[in-house]
């Protein structure tokens, strides 16, 4: 299985190496320059911009010229995008970059995806998945840690050295001897679909989105402004996705063994506690903001499976695919607003205001969540909860056959 998926995760752990690290250069290296928070918020939402387009467009070139040029294709894209900061320093400029990156991560992990979902077998399935997920959160990590190495160096520097990871994971799929798969079929992008699978999973994926793309884009503005350096931003994003991967077996079991509308409601109050904790802790020194990160991640990053797994108990199996297509596309809306729409906030209000606005969203889906329960009852049998990846439109195809053990509320 190693060898035959060796390329496969290779080019992954490039990829988030590469694409990990730009969103919060961008934010110090902006800010440096004299960005506004604004626009430095606007770079992320151009970023989420491009995903959906990248999510979109990827099945369809693959239709026409195959996974490997596919693969090149989105990567040079990144390539530019990354290469082209350096050239002029200018948000409107910058967003068209982020645009290119955004479509870049979307399209390889579609190509990924794909030809992963091509290799797997029902023997192997379960160790390909576990391996896909530890090396995407795993290398998702490590980008983390870059930032600081990176934000001590010269502009050109940096993002020279996140243009070279991005160029290098087109080596292992584009090298790699193993024949190129049949191209899957686009999924048809019916979002009505999980509105009417489960209004209260769109709502969740929404927070998910608002919560993530929020703190990852806009949260080097305030770790800076409480007063952590440049070389402290990293560690704090990274302590967001430890305390996000730490949760994820426990959550998994709640929402296995519990009516998940209440472990989706359960979080959202956690989450809002996390975010009373995080301000608070802003004078309590580096060490209290760090564990801070840690339980915001931990409270936050589950939602989105939650949520997922709540929509795919109302579907059949022939829906699961357009269902999980669905599901990122709200994702990704959430994804593209939230980012300007915090950045806005912080501008008029202050760093406080992204945890506000973030606790917003989750005191939203609470009241939403004890609304739905008064709607309908709990289904009788449920899927199997997965740690659900936010990469692609088509991740559906890996998780389908992962969902289909029913299991007993």
């Amino acid at each position: 299985m190693l060898i035959t998926f060796g390329a496969l995760f290779l080019s992954v752990a490039m990829l988030q190496l590469s694409s990990g690290g730009v969103g919060p250069l961008d934010a110090l290296t902006g800010l440096a320059n004299g960005f506004t928070r604004s626009e430095v918020g606007f770079l992320g939402s151009a970023h989420f911009f491009g995903f959906f387009i990248g999510c979109w467009w990827a099945p369809r070139l693959m239709g026409n010229v195959g996974h490997s040029r596919a693969y090149a294709t989105f990567t040079a894209m990144g390539a530019i995008g990354l290469a082209a900061h350096v050239t002029v320093t200018d948000p409107m400029f910058w967003a068209v970059f982020r645009i290119a990156s955004g479509v870049c991560v979307a399209g390889c992990y579609t190509v990924i995806e794909a030809w992963l979902q091509a290799r797997v077998t029902n023997e192997t399935r379960g160790r390909a998945m576990g391996s896909y997920r530890i090396v995407d959160i795993g290398a998702s990590f490590v980008a983390q840690f870059m930032i600081g190495a990176l934000a001590d160096m010269e502009t050109y520097i940096a993002y020279n050295a996140l243009t070279i990871l991005c160029c290098a994971a087109i080596f292992p799929l584009t090298l790699t001897r193993a024949q190129q798969p049949a191209t899957p079929t686009a999924p048809r992008l019916r979002p009505s679909l999980a509105w009417r699978a489960s209004p209260l999973a769109v709502a969740g994926v929404l927070v998910a989105a608002q919560s993530s793309a929020a703190f990852r884009m806009v949260g080097p503005i305030y770790g800076q402004e409480v007063g952590l350096a440049a070389s402290q931003i990293g560690y704090f994003l990274a302590a967001f996705v430890a305390g996000g991967a730490l949760a994820q077996y426990p959550v998994g079991w709640l929402a296995d063994k519990f009516d998940r509308r209440w472990v989706l409601i359960w979080l959202s109050v956690a989450a809002i506690v996390a975010c009373l904790v995080t301000v608070a802790s802003a004078g309590m020194g580096t060490g209290a903001v760090m564990l801070a990160s840690a339980f915001f991640g931990l409270t936050t990053f589950p939602v989105y499976s939650v949520a997922t797994a709540h929509a795919h108990d109302f579907a059949t199996d022939d829906e699961r695919v357009e269902l999980s297509a669905a599901l990122m596309f709200f994702y990704a809306v959430g994804a593209i607003a939230a980012p300007y729409v915090s950045s806005k906030l912080m501008a008029g209000f202050g760093a406080g205001a992204l945890f506000s606005f973030i606790s917003a969203g989750h005191l939203l889906l609470v009241v939403f969540g004890l609304l739905r329960m008064r709607v309908r009852n709990a289904p009788a049998t449920r899927t199997r909860y997965i740690y659900a990846p936010r990469t692609s439109f088509i991740v559906g195809r890996l998780m389908g056959r992962s969902r289909n053990r029913d299991q007993n509320e």
